[in-house]
Formats: C-alpha cells, structure tokens, sequence
C-alpha cells in the first residue's frame, strides 16, 4: 500500500543524506554489483506480491543500491511491488531510485503517490538536479514523460523556481511535452515573486510551442501585464484572446481593472465592469470592492459610496465587511474621520461584524490627526466586543502618542503589548526613538536605546540613523560621532540615509575636514552619494564662507546629473553674505530664474536675515512686502530677523507694530496642540537662532505675544514661567505683552501683579504697559480706579497718548458718564493730543445710546470742521440711535453721507435690515475693539 512506502516515513529517516556518487551511472551495470540468482528470486517474489518472504529473503541478503536500482528496473510495469521494495531500503534511496520509482507510478497513472513522492524528494533540499536522473531513466525505461512535467510542477509549487524553470527549458530541449496546468502553475508563481519579466518570456516560449492558452493562463498574463504597470499592454492581450476564441474569466478582467486603478483610471475600470455583461460575465462583490478601492484611492469618495450603494441595490450580490472596509480606510486616509465613522455605523446596521482592519484603520486615522480621546472610545468598544489588538494596533498607538508627545502613554501601550503576549518589535522601539529626538528628549532616547538592547531587540539602520540624527540636533557630537562608530561595528551605516545624517551634521557644527573624509569612503563602500549629501556639503562650506569649494561641490553634482534646486541656492546667499559679498546675491536669484525655480520662504528668510545684518532695514522690509504679495507666509526666523534689526535701530514702536502684522498661528512651533509642549517648542527656537542667544529671545518673545494674542494666557504664563527656569532674561516686551494679554482676558490683579515683578527686576514700565493696564481696569467696570492710574502717569514721568484717552473715554461712556467723557476730549486737546475717529465714534457711541441724538449729529459736524473724516462705524452708530428713536427721515441722510463718502457696502440695496451689521448684531463692540489695536 502507497502509506507504507519511503517517502512517507517518519522525518528523522527523511533527514538522512541523499548520495548517488557511488551508483552505476546505468541501470543495466548490475555485473559483479548484485548476485543474479538473489535478483531473479526477489524479482519472482515482488511481481507475485508475496511481500513478507521478500521481507525474509532480504533479512539474509542486504538489499544495496545497486540490487535495488535493477529490481526496480524488472519491476517496472507493477507499480505495487516497486513501492512495496522501495519501502524495504534501509537505507535513504538515491535520486536514480526516486527518479525510477517516480517513472513507474507516472505510467501507471499513479499520480497522487507520484505527486507525493517528488513532494517527498524536494523537501529533503538535495543540491543535485533531479533532471539528469529522470532523463537517464526515461531513455532506459522508455516511459514515462509526464515525469517531468510533475517535477516541473512540484518545483513550481514548491516556490523553487530557479529549478523549475531549469526543468521547464531541459524539457523544451529534449522535446517532452509540458502541460498547460504545469505552465500556468510556474507563470502564476512568477507573478507572485515579482518576476514579471521572466514570466512574460516564459509565456513567449509557451506561444512558440504552439500551446494554446486558457481561462487561467489569460488571467495570470493579465495580472503579469498590470503588475509591471503595462495595462494598456495588458488589456490588449486579453482583447487578442478574445479575438481567437479563448475563453477570459472575471479573474482576468479583475486583474485589468485592478490595473487600471493602480494608474488611476478608475473611470476606466468602471466601464469595463458596465461591459461584463455583455460577455456573459455576472460580476460580484469582488469586482465592486475593486471599483470602491479604486476611487478611495483617487480620493472620489462620493463615487466610492455610489458604488456601495449598487452594491446594496444589487439582489444578486451582498456587501461584505471588505467593501466598508475600503470605503472607511479611503476616508480615514484623508482625515474625514466623522464620514469614516459614519459608514461604520452604517455596515453595523447592515448585520456585519467591525473587524480588527477596520478597527485598526480607524485608530490610524484618529492617531494621525491626534484625537487620541475618540481613539480611547474605539479601544474600550473593542473590549467590549472581544475584538483584540494585534501588532498594527500597538504599533499605531505607539506612533499616535508619540505624535501627540505623550511619551508616557506610549509606554503604556507597550506595556500592554507585552502582557497581551506580543513581543515589541524593532519598529515598536523606533516610534518611540523618534517620538523622544523628535521633542529633543535624546536623554530619554538613549535609555530607551539601552533598554532595547537589554530586552534583545535588534536596532536596525532606521533605529541607528534617528538617534544619530537625535543627537546632532541636540549639540552632542561627540555622543552622536561614538554612535556611528558603533553603528559600522554592527555592520550598519553604510547606507546613504544614515551617512547623509552624520555628514549633514559634521557639516552643520563647522568639522568640514570630518564630513570631506567621509564623503571619500562612500566610494570605497560602494554607497553612491545622492542630491541630499552634496547639499549638505555645499551648505557646509557656505556657512563657513568658503564659496569656492561650494562651487567645485556643485560643479561635481552637476555634472553626475543631479540638478541644482532651491535649497543648494539658498545656502549660496547665506555663504554669500557669511563672505560679505553680497553685491553677488542679485546674480544668484537671476540664475535661480533662469532654471526655473522661484524662491521659497527659506529664500526670503536668508535674504531678510543678511540684509539685517547688515544694517539694511529698508530694503529688508521691502523684501517682506514683496514675500506676502506673492502669498508666502512669513515664519518665525523671519520675523525674528526684523523685530532684531528694528530694535538695533531703536525702533521699538516699530518693532512693536511689526510684531502684530506679522505674528500668526502657524509661526509659532506646536501653537495649534491645546497642550503647549514647551520641550519641543524649544528644540525649534534652539534650531532657528542657531547659537545667536539674541535672536532666541526675541522668538521666546513672539511666542509669548502670540499665545496672548490667541487668547492663551494660561499658556503664555506657564512657558514665561518655565524660561525663567531654564535662564530666560525677560525684559519690557516680555512683561508688556503678558499684561496685556491677562488685562484683556480680566485677570486685572494679575496683570498688576506683572508690574510690579517688572520694578523689581529694574525695568520701568512704559505708556503701552499702562494703557493695558487701563484697559483691563475699563473692561472690567474699575473706571475709577483706571482713572485714579491715569492721574498718577505724570509723577511717574510717562505721558500718555491718544489710546490712553481713548480707552477712558470710552471706560466713562460705557458707564453712562459722558459728561466725565467730555472733559477727557478737551483735556486731551489741552495737552496737544488730536482726538482721532475713534475718539469721535466712541463719543457718539456714548451719546447715541443715551438718546442724545441731536448733540451725537453736532459732534459730528464738529468732527468734520477738524478735519477728522468719519468713517463706517460713525455712520453705523448714529444709524442705530435713529432706529430706535424711529427717525426714517434722518437715516435717509446718513445713507446718502455715506454714499458720497463711498462707506456703504457693497451689496447695499438701501434696505436697512440687509445693509446694517451692527443693528442685526447689537452687543458688538466694534469702536472699543479698533480702539485698542492700536495699541
């Protein structure tokens, strides 16, 4: 019986060593080899099937290679005594008995103990060719060539394919016919391994034979085809099998969409679903899922859901979890997390289970946009339906919380991984590398290094570049240079992502003459240096002033063809102004023209910060209004280079002024987290000045004025705390921006409390510290106590200007008090203060809410004899106080004042409800508010 035999004996006798040298190159070289008399009894035996005397006669004769290989011989057309003696061997049988054995069974038509003896043989990984046996037995035997087709076929489903395809071309030589079966299986497992070249040429040889293709053979040339990203190619052959009359299945034409999705033409892939039918093909859910993936990729999630939707309306076909799957990912991959969670609830209602990828999907999307609070919700409902977290969960987690800067969380969620029986992987232990060197936490990068080391996990090149990279940001190049030594002891390194991080930061802290020597032994590694590592050397040598070797650099880029980008010419303006040539600067930007590239922020900041330097206010100026008139941002360094230079040139108000058109969110590093990461936030500062303790300060200020300006006072306050800390010297802006920020959010006591730290530190408080000051004392109903602060200005040597005015002013009419108001205008004049508009508006404002309407139109008459024009808001106020009084008849004139002064709206159609903002929306302040920004 076939489950006695060899070959499927225990695996302990399958590991003995198959030898064949010492056999006789024939079959028929029996001779001195085996005793004739002993071959003729034991053949007599075998082909009466009296198994157990064969079993005593060979406990007396030993049965040897050579008895075996010409009993097998005699045996040949009884595929029952060939198993029954090839199972006796005590010994492994050589490969010429394999290929004997494989021979009868094939003819015999035996073909699962056929296919499972050559299973059999090819797991015992013999370094011999199976080949050379079976032809040398097929010219002695004369049967049977489907041998070689099922050793084909073995070696192909076996994943061996340099074999199989060795079989396949000694196949073809000696004229064995090869099955069609046995070529798709090789063709299909080229396409698997990626090798669509050689099974494109496979193919070829196929066609030659004159072979016809299948269903099946159509279907993996198709997939072959799309996979190299030939589909045009691709759906010309599935056309020319048509045309011949071979049949083409939905897999092959799910092969050409897949394609054509891949290049994003879906909308092709679409019609070709609609033509199915006409070919007698009933798509399933399958072919939609395709067409889902295709526009979520595209990012058309509107055609996405319409073809859920088919899928739904569709009686013969039933959604599955793969179909929402694709449509939650397709959202979640653009942060549409609210329409991702809503097509989940959607495949809940439709009866289906959420399933660990959705799951999944969802906690990357809400990871990647740091709503770690909805991710925590996804976690518990996973608990709570038995759902568990694998490796991709935890490893999102890691990398959400190290995104967020909750490193302790990350840990945690390690932690966790452990205790559910998951090991931390290599890219476990790198999040949370990067997640530290990314917060310039290299301290706790580095116990984190050990602490991988200790639990055997294996860094990799990923793991040793973001340390080195961690460390140079930081200022440890010494940490960082004892680092990369150990890196090539661990045979890592030599690749140019790592390379390029030691030299870009050798380069950076000035060690040229290091990062030269190791640009040399990247020839001698055979690691050729990209675009990224002759920047980072050409912007090394311009930091330092040295254009000349910069040049050669670049000239050496060049002419490899690497091409110049922005970046390489904005080292080369920095260089020029380090080596005060920038009389050449005009000739870099024309050449930067000329290969079509247009300067960047960057571009504008290195320019601004050298005109600074140099003392060149104006045409630095110049060069912002340039900036923004082509819609570029200006960031942080940018501003920090003006405010610098104005204060240089005893600009204060200036600088003041310039700070408050150009501070906005996005300059200011992690502004937008509700938790200010004061780590990270320094980490950019530190990166920004680049040494220059100066220009450190003056961005701590902005920040400090930004975060008040946003409204975060409770931010401002905790970062001006935690500088102190670490050293910062605050000084009149400082303290003049944090008093302004509490006065205006009503923390009055606290914005005092400022002052008085600014006394005691030696800095004396200037108009605009006091008229914040005012200001809180105001919004917060204190008029007599701001008024008791005004008067004591004088003996304080501090005179006060036209907002100081201003807001008491208006302090006294929001209390009702105009008549106090009054007599601040007059002594606002006494002391050769001109009122402003403003001053006039808050004025009317007061008078018109009492009903004083007549003596509000004086005022403005008034306003207009002193050559004060009104604007907007005048008019609106006065509107206002006449609507409530019901006179149509002097509104009527107020519009036509307007309109000769060209202050009416736009889309002003002269009826007052549409025309007039401030009567739909009373309570706005709009006077106060403009008051004060001018502060």
């Amino acid at each position: 019986m076939l489950n006695r035999c060899y070959f499927l004996r225990p695996a302990s006798f399958h590991r003995r060593h198959i030898h064949s040298s010492s056999l006789p190159h024939s079959v028929g070289e029996v001779g001195a080899a085996s005793d004739s008399t002993l071959l003729g009894r034991l053949t007599r035996l075998l082909l009466l099937h009296r198994f157990s005397a064969v079993v005593r006669l060979l406990s007396t004769s030993p049965l040897t290679h050579a008895l075996l290989h010409s009993a097998l011989r005699r045996v040949r057309l009884d595929p029952n005594a060939a198993l029954h003696l090839f199972r006796l061997a005590p010994y492994r049988p050589s490969l010429l008995a394999h290929a004997q054995l494989l021979h009868i069974l094939a003819h015999a038509r035996r073909f699962p103990a056929a296919r499972a003896l050559v299973a059999s043989l090819l797991s015992a990984r013999s370094i011999e060719p199976v080949f050379p046996h079976l032809a040398e037995v097929y010219r002695d035997f004369s049967f049977s060539a489907s041998s070689f087709d099922l050793l084909l076929r073995a070696h192909a489903d076996a994943g061996q394919l340099t074999d199989a395809l060795h079989v396949f071309d000694e196949m073809g030589k000696f004229g064995f016919r090869r099955t069609l079966r046995s070529c798709n299986r090789l063709l299909n497992q080229l396409v698997q391994a990626g090798d669509v070249g050689t099974c494109v040429s496979v193919f070829e040889q196929i066609r030659c034979t004159g072979t016809l293709p299948d269903e099946f053979t159509v279907a993996i040339m198709a997939k072959a085809y799309c996979k190299d990203g030939r589909v045009a190619q691709a759906a010309d052959f599935v056309k020319e099998m048509e045309g011949i009359g071979v049949e083409v299945n939905l897999v092959a034409y799910h092969a050409l969409m897949q394609g054509y999705c891949g290049v994003g033409k879906t909308e092709v892939a679409g019609r070709l679903l609609l033509s199915l039918k006409g070919k007698g093909l009933s798509p399933n859910v399958v072919t939609y899922t395709l067409l889902v993936k295709g526009y979520c990729k595209e990012g058309m999630m509107e055609e996405a859901e319409r073809v859920v939707r088919e899928i739904k309306e569709n009686e013969k076909i039933v959604v599955d979890e793969v179909a929402y799957g694709a449509l939650i990912n397709g959202y979640c991959q653009r942060g549409a997390m609210e329409d991702a969670n809503r097509i989940r609830v959607e495949m809940v209602d439709a009866g289906l289970q959420v399933n660990i990828f959705v799951y999944n999907t969802m906690i990357n999307g809400y990871c990647k946009l740091g709503r770690m609070v909805e991710v925590e919700k996804l976690l518990q409902e996973m608990e709570n339906r038995g759902v568990s977290l694998d490796k991709y969960s935890y490893n999102t987690l890691v990398d959400g919380y190290c995104r967020k800067g909750s490193m302790s969380k990350a840990f945690e969620t390690c932690d966790m991984m452990v205790k559910s029986g998951l090991t931390g992987t290599t890219l476990t232990y790198n999040t949370l590398l990067n997640g530290f060197c990314s917060r310039g936490a290299i301290s706790d990068a580095l116990k984190l290094w050990f602490l991988m080391l200790k639990r055997g996990v294996v860094p990799n090149e990923i793991s040793c570049s973001t340390l080195l990279d961690g460390f140079f940001k930081a200022g440890k190049t010494e940490q960082a240079l004892n680092l990369w030594k150990e890196t090539l002891a661990r045979g890592l390194g030599r690749n140019v992502i790592t390379i390029n991080i030691v030299i870009n930061g050798l380069c950076k802290i000035k060690r040229l003459t290091e990062a030269e020597e190791l640009f040399g032994r990247m020839k001698e590694w055979r690691c050729p240096a990209d675009s990224l590592t002759y920047r980072a050397l050409i912007d090394g040598y311009c930091k330092v002033g040295d254009l000349g070797r910069a040049t050669q650099i670049r000239n050496d880029m060049e002419h490899l063809g690497f091409a110049p980008s922005v970046e390489m010419f904005n080292s080369f303006i920095n260089g020029l102004f380090v080596a005060k040539e920038s009389d050449k600067v005009k000739a870099i930007l024309v050449e930067m023209g000329t290969k079509g590239l247009s300067p960047n922020t960057v571009t504008y900041g290195t320019l601004i910060a050298g005109l600074c330097k140099e003392g060149n206010l104006q045409d630095a100026c110049n060069l912002y209004f340039e900036m923004v008139e082509k819609g570029l941002t200006p960031n942080l360094f940018i501003c920090s280079a003006l405010v610098s230079c104005f204060y240089r040139e005893g600009k204060v108000d200036e600088a003041n002024l310039v700070l408050q058109k150009l501070v906005y969110t996005d300059m200011i590093p992690n502004c937008r987290a509700s938790t200010l990461d004061i780590s990270k936030v320094a980490h950019a500062i530190e990166s920004a000045a680049d040494g220059n303790h100066q220009s450190a300060k003056i961005m701590w200020n902005i920040i400090i004025f930004g975060l008040c300006k946003l409204g975060r006072v409770g931010d401002a306050r905790n970062l001006f705390d935690d500088l102190k800390l670490r050293g910062f010297v605050p000084d009149n802006y400082t303290y003049s921006s944090l008093i302004h920020g509490c006065s205006a959010s009503g923390f009055v006591d606290t914005a005092f409390d400022l002052r008085d730290a600014m006394l005691d530190i030696g800095l004396t408080p200037n108009i605009v510290t006091y008229n914040s000051l005012i200001y809180g004392l105001c919004k917060s109903g204190n008029v007599s106590r701001a008024v008791s602060l005004f008067s004591k200005l004088k003996s304080k040597g501090i005179s006060p200007n036209a907002i100081t005015y201003n807001t008491l002013i208006d302090g006294h009419c929001k209390d009702g008090n105009t008549t106090e108001a009054f007599k601040l205008k007059q002594k606002m004049i006494e002391e050769g203060i001109h009122p402003t508009v403003f001053t006039y508006s808050i004025l009317i404002h007061g008078l018109c809410t009492q009903g004083y309407m007549e003596e509000a139109i004086k005022l403005l008459d008034q306003m207009i004899e002193n050559n004060v024009d009104p604007n907007y808001i005048t008019y609106w106020t006065l509107i206002q106080g006449y609507i409530r009084c019901g006179n149509m008849k002097e509104i009527s004139k107020l519009y036509n004042e307007m309109h000769i002064r060209g202050l009416l709206p736009a889309n002003w159609t002269g009826h007052i409800k549409q025309a007039d903002p401030v009567v739909n929306n009373p309570n706005v302040d709009i006077c106060c508010v403009n008051t004060y920004r001018q502060c």
